[in-house]
């Protein structure tokens, strides 16, 4: 008997893990559509091509020696069976280990896909794919291992025996990408024209508006099995009412970011943004990311809102340093995924300030400082910048030699 519940849960389990990681890989037709919205009409081919081959880079490189690094073990796909669970393992898991790295590796295209839109409409296709092998096979999975894999740090310090805790990736998966963003598009500067020689910030606006709303209701949804498949397990009372509860919570953050979000951009610029209110949607479900299993509803919408404001006055300040970032990626996630890791002592006792502090400080440092080195070897080699003549006539001719919507072209 006890021996068929266990299989009963195993089941569960991984079936449920398996939804949710599904869901997560939805958020990578999100982001495509997102980005694709928000840039200009000659460039969507590329950014559309981008974040498709990005998915298929992490699902390899992650596969290859992702996986191996963050955890520490290459067995169960070299045999194609699950070396966990129902094999006898001292104590074993209730779900399959090819689940696991199924749900793990849509993580990694998520944080790759982070940087697609900050470096989007002058980025080289391949210099990016290449970063992308970099990104999903070494720099992601060295700081997973320090994260949720709990290795010593350089073996200095664990950070969870500092006090830090990361429920689903707002500094692991989010502020990772944005700090990797961040590191390109140093390196790589502003679309020509965005920045006037009098210090002016010229807005460019994205061609299909429809098309970054559909991409924000998308990960929106995608969002529920971000937080919701890191409860890990749904097949007993307990764990079924976390996962309601890490549901509830995750869309009341976004609720309250956007709403937020769209109040302050009504204040500031005396009409209703849309682009402000998509991002602060994104803003409040970045910012939740990182604890949603503890705070109440009313809380979870308050610190959702916190997110809204704070995405829409880092959007504006990131713009003023003339650090260019087409659909305001590192604000997103960067900005708000170091609020979401310091809000978790506020709901959890068992995190410290401190520890999460050190926690987002030694997950920046490492990942913007590698990706900068990675950047500038790209950027000497093979460059990593279109030419001026490409980027006038956009990505989609000079990378992919045809248009998203040639119907509109005038020769």
């Amino acid at each position: 008997m006890e021996n068929t519940i266990f299989e009963l849960q195993y089941a569960l389990d991984t079936f449920y893990f398996l939804v949710m990681g599904a869901l997560v890989m939805w958020m990578a037709a999100g982001f495509a559509m997102l980005e694709s919205g928000l840039v200009r009409a000659k460039n969507t081919t590329e950014i559309l091509l981008k974040n498709i081959s990005l998915y298929a880079v992490a699902c390899t490189m992650y596969m290859i020696c992702g996986y191996t690094i963050m955890y520490g073990t290459a067995e169960w796909f070299l045999s194609g069976i699950a070396v966990d669970g129902v094999t006898g393992a001292e104590t074993p898991r209730t779900y399959s280990q090819s689940a696991d790295f199924f749900f793990q590796v849509v993580f990694v295209a998520t944080a790759m896909s982070i940087v697609s839109g900050a470096v989007a409409e002058r980025m080289k296709l391949w210099a990016f794919l290449l970063f992308a092998v970099v990104m999903t096979g070494f720099i992601y999975p060295m700081e997973g291992s320090w994260t949720w894999n709990k290795q010593p740090v350089f073996g200095m310090y664990t950070l969870a025996d500092l006090g830090f805790s990361d429920f689903a990736g707002s500094g692991i998966v989010h502020l990772a990408g944005a700090s990797a963003a961040l590191a390109g598009v140093l390196l790589l500067g502003a679309r020509k024209g965005k920045y006037g020689p009098s210090g002016q910030i010229n807005a460019i606006p994205g061609a299909n508006l429809p098309m970054a709303t559909l991409g924000t209701f998308i990960l929106w949804l995608g969002w529920f099995g971000f937080n919701g498949g890191s409860v890990l397990a749904t097949a007993n009372v307990e764990k079924a009412n976390l996962v309601a509860v890490v549901f509830m919570n995750t869309n009341a953050a976004a609720a309250g970011g956007l709403i937020s979000a769209l109040i302050l951009a009504r204040l500031m610029f005396g009409k209703a943004d849309l682009t402000m209110a998509l991002n602060g949607a994104l803003a409040g479900l970045v910012t939740i990311t990182a604890e949603p299993s503890t705070p109440t509803a009313l809380q979870a919408t308050l610190f959702g809102a916190i997110g809204g404001v704070l995405v829409v006055l880092a959007i504006l300040g990131i713009d003023k340093m003339k650090i260019d970032d087409p659909v305001g990626a590192i604000s997103v996630h960067g900005v708000c995924g170091f609020l979401g890791l310091m809000i978790v002592p506020i709901t959890n006792s068992a995190v410290s300030f401190s520890g999460q502090f050190i926690g987002a400080l030694t997950i920046f440092g490492w990942v913007f400082g590698v990706s900068l080195v990675v950047w500038a070897i790209l950027k000497a080699v093979i460059g990593i910048r279109v030419s001026e003549e490409e980027e006038y006539e956009g990505t989609d001719l000079s990378e992919c030699g045809m248009e998203a919507y040639p119907e509109f072209t005038t020769k």
